[in-house]
């Protein structure tokens, strides 16, 4: 544990490169809507601020541009300040998420889990923050009553799996806490913002006999999604209750806050502001700023700028030195 009267001095913030993932149900969203400059196609997840060694971030700024934001951590992991104890891997991963058709559906284990039956690994409960929804627009969010595994197994078999399935209509700026071992799937005109464990786990339970480009069906794998698997009735999960507060050029309001991290949703409009908006300095954690409409500077107190726009990723490390934030955007603010 880091001791709150140790400070490091100089860490600035880093704007990161995206890692993007063609997978077969992504879309245009993110290339059209975000500028991401990914070539493949279909272009389904930008990873934005992710160690995982399945989708490394890159430093896009600063003295350690062209370098992993992973190989950065490992070499100055006081930069995670009370995670540093993580040996210099980041214990979130963010994403973009761009749904033209369903994904599949599946589920994801826990830390026990994981940790027992994939070689130490950590499981994955993650958090959605809706950017945009087409009309009609559904979510799969557990089940709508309780059933046995066999019975699951049967209708797998019979593709009739979602006769047990809760769908959640969506809208634009919807918030969704999926924790571990829930069964759930992102269904398709649903662009999203995804939060998470740094994990890449996922048991596929189900996904319509679909076949990827070279004529195969995708793994499922419904021995251990079962064994994780929470197969009992739930509710239709309740959007929280957010207060948004308001200060010269800021308004902030909580969106989740979990045992692996809190997520903000931030409004800046200091356009016709003399004074620049304070960020949060001195802090003995990370803190991660994912730009989601807008663009400004965030100027640091040597004069160094960095010039964001929307879909842009900040990693900021703990004891930052201090910055300010300029212009008229919104950010999904994330600290661990």
């Amino acid at each position: 544990m880091i001791s709150k009267n140790f400070h490091w001095k100089g860490n600035k913030p880093i704007l990161l490169a995206p890692c993007g993932k063609d997978y077969l149900w992504g879309g245009r969203r993110l290339k059209d809507d975000f500028s991401k400059p990914a070539e493949c196609y279909p272009l389904a997840e930008t990873w934005e601020c992710s160690t995982h060694p399945d989708g490394l971030c890159v430093a896009a700024s600063g003295e350690f541009q062209g370098k992993p934001l992973a190989e950065i951590l490992h070499l100055h992991p006081e930069f995670l300040g009370t995670h540093n104890q993580t040996k210099g891997e980041l214990p979130i991963l963010v994403k973009l998420i761009d749904a033209a058709k369903d994904l599949s559906i599946q589920v994801h284990p826990d830390d026990a889990y994981a940790k027992d039956h994939e070689n130490g690994q950590l499981g994955k409960s993650e958090m959605w923050y809706v950017l945009d929804a087409e009309k009609d627009a559904k979510l799969i969010y557990g089940m709508h009553h309780t059933v046995n595994g066999e019975d699951v197994k049967q209708s797998i078999a019979d593709g009739t799996i979602e006769k047990y399935l809760q769908k959640i209509p969506v809208r634009k700026d919807d918030v969704f806490y999926v924790e571990a071992g829930t069964v759930h799937a992102i269904g398709a005109g649903i662009l999203l913002v995804e939060i998470q464990e740094n994990s890449n786990l996922t048991y596929r339970l189900y996904d319509y006999d679909r076949v990827d480009e070279n004529g195969k069906k995708r793994e499922l794998h419904i021995k251990k999604a079962l064994e994780v698997a929470d197969l009992t009735g739930s509710m239709e999960p309740r959007q929280p209750l957010r207060v948004l507060k308001y200060r010269q050029g800021c308004a902030m309001e909580m969106l989740c806050r979990c045992r692996y991290f809190e997520v903000y949703r931030m409004l800046l409009n200091t356009e016709r502001c003399r004074t620049m908006v304070d960020y949060r300095t001195g802090s003995i954690s990370y803190h991660v700023l994912l730009c989601i409409g807008g663009c400004g500077t965030i100027l640091m107190a040597d004069g160094d700028v960095i010039h964001f726009i929307k879909g842009d990723c900040i990693f900021v490390p703990a004891d930052s030195v201090n910055i300010k934030l300029h212009g008229k955007a919104q950010f999904l603010a994330i600290r661990g």
